[in-house]
């Protein structure tokens, strides 16, 4: 994560409704749903930015949405529907997942994984596979660029986004450029020069007040945005089976179920045998993301969950309190109001 001077922000009023999940004819009401919105609200504030959370009780129908239709940076977490994308294309025939990828030295990127440190010399391929995990286990940015290319990119992302009726989510950038926007990196190389190094060296040289001036412009653009009822929503169509098929929505499943990242986000209070699907992002310039899937025990159901969090100017552990703390008053809220 490339830290970034503190942005100061000024926070909007929060927008929080409850209210049944779209698409159910017959969803439970529930009068007590505005004691988690209270508490939702009052959680919030521990991230010091604006925080977005959309949770939703799969096999009911219930749901709480806090700034509904706000758009929030994705960061890492725009790599569910990226994903959904590549496997709609194993689903179709036109990918293999046992498919080779071979590795150019353009492929890697900065961020987070293995690939750039262990793989640095020319002749190694991967299965797309072992890119996919990759991609969402340890939010490898080498492996989500290679992998939304493979994918068909940006366009059939989105198309597959509105087929799906999945509305508010956007993928629109390689995670290469969208760190370069971030922290005001201005006119990349061509792709075969842009090594870590190179990338260093020019994030090394934008200046404090140019990166300031350029984390206020990422977060007015609308690009790799989701709103938390977007992303429920996506959540929701992939746990449902209307995304992919049995196969590979067990897969996908699966590794968010793997996921190494984000222990002290939605997992974070939790108790430790829960099952949790899901990914998380961070940006350091006020971004900290994680959404998935909490499987309730004795039967209890499982909750659709988004929580973001943007123009934070506090550390990346409080705002990783505030996820944990939001998703934990969820997590009892619906263990112990199962109908």
């Amino acid at each position: 994560m490339i830290a970034l001077a503190s942005i100061v922000v000024i926070t909007p009023p929060v927008v929080l409704s409850a209210q049944p999940a779209r698409g159910n004819s017959s969803p439970a009401t529930d009068p007590l749903l505005p004691r988690l919105e209270a508490e939702i609200t009052r959680l919030a504030a521990i991230a010091g930015g604006k925080v977005g959370v959309a949770a939703v009780h799969l096999e009911t129908g219930r749901e709480v949405v806090l700034n509904r239709g706000e758009p929030f940076p994705m960061a890492s977490t725009y790599k569910v529907p990226i994903a959904v994308q590549l496997l709609t294309r194993v689903d179709s025939g036109a990918l293999r997942l046992d498919s080779m990828v071979t590795l150019r030295p353009s492929d890697l990127h900065p961020g987070s994984g293995t690939l750039t440190q262990l793989f640095d010399d020319p002749g190694v391929s991967l299965s797309v596979r072992n890119l996919l995990e990759l991609m969402l286990l340890i939010s490898d940015n080498s492996a989500t660029d290679i992998m939304l290319r493979t994918a068909g990119g940006s366009v059939p992302v989105n198309a597959r986004m509105r087929a799906l009726e999945v509305s508010g989510v956007s993928v629109d950038r390689p995670t290469i450029n969208l760190i370069a926007d971030a922290v005001g990196v201005k006119n990349l190389p061509p792709e075969n020069e842009i090594t870590p190094r190179a990338f260093g060296a020019l994030v090394r040289g934008v200046s404090e007040d140019a990166q300031k001036a350029a984390a206020e412009a990422f977060y007015r653009d609308r690009r790799d945005t989701s709103t938390p009822e977007g992303m429920a929503r996506l959540l929701q169509t992939i746990w449902r089976g209307k995304a992919l098929s049995k196969t590979n929505t067990d897969l996908l499943l699966d590794i968010m179920r793997r996921c190494e990242t984000g222990a002290n986000r939605i997992k974070g209070l939790l108790p430790p045998d829960v099952v949790v699907r899901h990914k998380t992002g961070t940006l350091g310039i006020g971004v900290a993301n994680d959404v998935g899937i909490v499987e309730l025990p004795n039967n209890g159901g499982h909750i659709a969950l988004a929580i973001f969090v943007k123009e934070s100017t506090r550390p990346t552990e409080q705002q990783e309190r505030a996820i944990a703390q939001i998703a934990r008053a969820t997590y009892d809220y619906f263990l112990f109001n199962p109908k």
